[in-house]
């Protein structure tokens, strides 16, 4: 039996940043079993980058190798961030590598568009998406009706989607590499905090982060202050492992809070050596202590730690603080517990999944407020929370600690493995149908001259020109459709929007239709000549008038007569005509037909039978025409 194809659409797995380093651990894990051929559609590069080829399953850039699409994608912000997502090459690659589940990790809005495709759900499709804030966005929710396996990173959005009725929305965690995070013996603790002139009885309070302004420092720097004011003896310090030039100011905010710099750590890491530095911020481009290089900058996405220093950095915590206003997953928090750290979180978003006491962590207290122009919800955490919950930590027996500690590590294991989120995505694929559909990409062709009957209701009259003009079987709750209900509520008329079907007809004809001139026309020696008519039936029927004429003027020329389709069959039998032919949209130009240049042509006459000259027909001869 042939394995299951899955094509798996998301960030390219070697960035090891939020969807990336998800589709890292998942994939890897789906391609051990030996199960799946496995097939990679990353955004962000394009079709046939040299890079992709060394992963060990077959993988595809989102964007097109076409140079002039490219500058057109580039020219055109909303087009190239949508192309980014892979929305100019999907088709392409659903209708190559014909998968039999395409699985979408990524935000939501990057699968803008995706439920409307032709192979939508003809395949099986799963969006497995980040939802960080309520409201859930409106597309979330309307694109749910047509998403058949639909997965959340957090429970708190699942929950959401229950209450509004969309009961077969489900939590699948993003996955955690698991193997590089532990807790060090105490000798090697000691050690580390020695190498860094760390006190053994220092009180270190960690944050892991890219400096986003969601990450909301400010309030932990306030909340810090306040427990050093309340604990004076604890030796506290504040560890932030992030890049301190982009996002907040963090200088400017240590200064605003009259803090003592020196309580503020942060990590340092040298581009020349691959080692890092745990000390107080003092700039970038510092002189690295064990190469001497002057390229030592704080840690950053482009040049930082690895995965066993960054275990390193957390075993230099006593607790682990992570305040933010929302996030999809937030994984310096699993990878916080997997070190046996107890783990304050805001208690809002994913943070809700990591901050009871079954986690092994404990609730940070917030405050809503709107963010503008979205208006989600978002948490501004309570400082006098972090204050109150650091105290807490502070001052917990060592066997309490030590439980929750192994509480967090194992709730980790338990629920964020990439051994337990793969299995479960296995059983998610293996549990899906087998695909029918033959992935028939072909182009229906249109019918710009479909007249509806009369339909009382707006709903079913727009289901039936989807259905007869631009051969689409549309549902009720589908984009378009919605967006003409609203038109018409506005008090568009219907013949306006027939109007517009029967251009969109034309367009899409005109673009996917490759008519083979050289086909229609025989060539058996006489010479031919083309009447072109895009007229309604009343210029057929009078252009028949030409015919005779036409055929007693020029002997031994077969008289070819294109019109469309509805009209053809009243000519059926006439003797001066060799063959009725559809007409085409380049049929209009007579260059196109005659030839011109180095285009030799398909006849040797061409007659187009405007409106101009239908209104003098009856003066005129078809020698004056051709």
């Amino acid at each position: 039996m042939p394995k299951k194809k899955i094509l798996f659409h998301s960030n390219h797995s070697k960035l090891f940043t939020g969807s990336g380093k998800n589709a890292k651990n998942v994939l890897s894990s789906l391609y051990k079993t030996g199960k799946y051929e496995i097939v990679e559609f990353c955004n962000g590069f394009q079709w046939s980058n040299p890079e992709l080829k060394k992963m060990p399953w077959k993988t595809i850039g989102s964007l097109p190798d076409d140079p002039a699409l490219l500058q057109k994608l580039n020219n055109d912000p909303q087009l190239g961030r949508a192309a980014g997502y892979g929305a100019s090459t999907i088709d392409k690659v659903i209708e190559q590598e014909k998968p039999d589940v395409y699985i979408g990790c990524e935000d939501i809005w990057g699968f803008d568009g995706y439920t409307e495709k032709e192979w939508w759900n003809k395949t099986n499709c799963m969006i497995w998406t980040t939802i960080d804030s309520l409201p859930i966005l409106p597309g979330a929710i309307t694109k749910a009706k047509k998403i058949k396996n639909y997965y959340t990173w957090a429970s708190f959005a699942e929950e959401e989607f229950h209450r509004l009725g969309y009961d077969h929305v489900k939590t699948l965690h993003g996955s955690i590499d698991c193997s590089s995070f532990f807790r060090m013996n105490d000798a090697e603790r000691l050690k580390l905090r020695n190498q860094f002139s760390i006190g053994q009885n220092d009180f270190i309070i960690g944050f892991v982060f890219r400096n986003q302004l969601r990450k909301t420092v400010p309030n932990l720097l306030e909340g810090f202050k306040k427990f050093i004011e309340n604990e004076p003896t604890s030796n506290a310090k504040l560890l932030l492992h992030t890049h301190w030039a982009e996002g907040w100011n963090i200088p400017s905010l240590i200064k605003d809070f009259d803090l003592d710099p020196s309580l503020i750590l942060t990590t340092y890491f040298c581009e020349s050596c691959g080692s890092y530095e745990i000390k107080p911020f003092s700039g970038q481009e510092q002189q690295c202590r064990y190469c001497g290089s002057k390229k030592c900058n704080t840690t950053n996405t482009k040049k930082g730690v690895s995965e066993s220093q960054l275990n390193e950095v957390y075993n230099l915590m006593d607790v682990y603080c992570h305040p933010f206003t929302s996030g999809g997953q937030e994984i310096p928090i699993q990878e916080a517990k997997l070190t046996e750290l107890i783990t304050l979180v805001t208690d809002y978003s994913c943070g809700t999944d990591s901050c009871n006491e079954s986690s092994g962590g404990i609730p940070l207290e917030w405050h809503g407020y709107r963010e503008p122009n979205t208006q989600f919800i978002k948490a501004s955490t309570c400082p006098f929370s972090i204050f109150k919950n650091l105290r807490k930590v502070y001052k917990m027996k060592p066997e309490k600690k030590k439980s929750l500690g192994k509480k967090s590590r194992q709730y980790v294991l338990d629920n964020y493995d990439e051994s337990v989120i793969s299995a479960k995505l296995e059983k998610i694929i293996d549990e899906m149908p087998e695909v029918s559909w033959d992935f028939d990409f072909s182009f229906k062709k249109r019918d710009p001259e479909y007249n509806p009957p009369n339909i009382e209701d707006d709903t079913n009259w727009l289901i039936d020109l989807y259905k007869n003009i631009l051969k689409r079987d549309v549902d009720r709750d589908d984009d378009g459709l919605l967006y003409w209900m609203k038109r018409i509520e506005a008090g568009s008329q219907r013949q306006e929007i027939l109007d517009y079907f029967h251009s969109v007809a034309k367009k899409e004809n005109n673009e996917n239709i490759k008519v083979k001139f050289e086909d229609l026309f025989e060539d058996n020696g006489n010479k031919k000549c083309l009447i072109a008519c895009a007229g309604d039936l009343n210029t057929v029927f009078i252009a028949t008038s030409l015919f005779k004429s036409f055929s007693e003027n020029y002997p031994n020329t077969d008289l070819y007569f294109a019109c469309h389709n509805q009209f053809q069959n009243i000519l059926d039998g006439n003797p001066y005509i060799k063959k009725v032919i559809p007409y085409h949209e380049n049929m209009s130009k007579e260059v196109n037909m005659i030839g011109g240049g180095q285009h030799e042509g398909y006849v040797d006459y061409y007659i187009n039978l405007n409106d101009a000259i239908l209104k003098n027909i009856s003066s005129k001869n078809c020698y004056e025409l051709c």
